[in-house]
């Protein structure tokens, strides 16, 4: 549910690992260029997408008995976007969230937003998080993910459905610090980008990556996160590659 990069993207990972996937976006010509000409020119222009992977722009068609219902549109939109596609979703679909953001005024994780909204429980949430630079992935580059759940047998089934041959995802019960590494290395990836801009250099990157991931570890395990979880993919290895990739 979202055309956007990694929306687009993670379907086709999802295609490519075996798993049916349908693409929701908003507006119907780019789901047209998707079905007709494999392309989503706004958002990954010049890559090739599977054949396999079918968008639509009703609600009602994409989430109509799926098992897995993947959330990927703005952080600040969810809560609108679920309440209009409450009525829609069916009642046992794992819902998964791509989303690395914290909502505005509440605080909230993007998991609490989707337990709030729907009612549904941890069993029923999972987190998609790590280095995962969208256009990399579009073209089938090397990637791994983790796949953030408190029901270790959704946990796999997720991780089974993506698990495709460039794409490797890995499993993890720690979906507070999954969350919270995905949503907080974006402020020490501003910190980099200032730096860089002042004409500093690799000496001022390390030391802001290294000493930002002692700072988000620190957060994590005040909000009940498991602190190594920072030391792995969604944290250091996502903090890693949004404070050095042009992407």
């Amino acid at each position: 549910m979202g055309a956007g990069m990694w929306g687009t993207t993670f379907a086709q990972v999802l295609c490519d690992a075996g798993t049916p996937a349908v693409l929701w976006g908003r507006r119907a010509e780019l789901a047209e260029a998707i079905n007709e000409r494999h392309e989503n020119p706004d958002y990954l222009p010049g890559i090739t997408l599977t054949t396999a992977l079918r968008a639509t722009c009703d609600p009602a068609a994409a989430l109509a008995g799926t098992d897995l219902v993947v959330l990927a549109v703005p952080a600040q939109t969810l809560r609108r976007n679920l309440a209009g596609w409450a009525g829609l979703l069916p009642p046992d679909a794992l819902l998964v969230s791509l989303m690395k953001g914290i909502e505005d005024g509440t605080h909230l994780r993007m998991s609490q937003v989707i337990a709030e909204v729907t009612g549904a429980g941890p069993d029923r949430i999972a987190v998609i998080t790590g280095p995962n630079l969208a256009r990399e992935i579009a073209a089938r580059q090397y990637a791994a993910t983790v796949v953030a759940c408190a029901d270790d047998a959704m946990a796999k089934h997720l991780q089974e459905a993506c698990h495709a041959p460039y794409f490797r995802p890995y499993t993890n019960p720690d979906v507070i610090g999954c969350e919270l590494g995905g949503a907080v290395k974006n402020v020490i990836a501003l910190a980099v980008g200032i730096a860089v801009g002042m004409g500093l250099g690799d000496n001022t990157r390390a030391l802001l990556i290294t000493r930002g991931l002692a700072e988000i570890a620190r957060l994590g395990a005040a909000l009940g996160a498991d602190q190594l979880t920072f030391a792995g993919l969604a944290g250091m290895g996502d903090l890693v590659a949004t404070c050095s990739s042009p992407l």
